[in-house]
């Protein structure tokens, strides 16, 4: 199967932190990151998209982050 994640985080070091350890496990980057404001928090947030070719058939039970 194909899995699909959008990893967001605040604009800080966490942001790229939680990119190269879903990199290290053996995600790839899909697509261009996003930034946008969040007016809730005031604070601009960061979205990066992952994909990973996983063995097994899909189903809503996944645990995408356990891939």
């Amino acid at each position: 199967m194909k899995a699909y994640r959008l990893l967001t985080e605040e604009d800080t070091s966490a942001f790229c932190h939680k990119v190269t350890e879903a990199l290290n496990k053996g995600w790839a980057l899909h697509g261009s990151p996003s930034y946008a404001f969040d007016a809730t928090t005031g604070k601009m947030r960061c979205a990066q998209a992952v994909v990973k070719e996983a063995e097994g058939d899909y189903s809503p039970e996944v645990k995408l982050g356990q891939l």
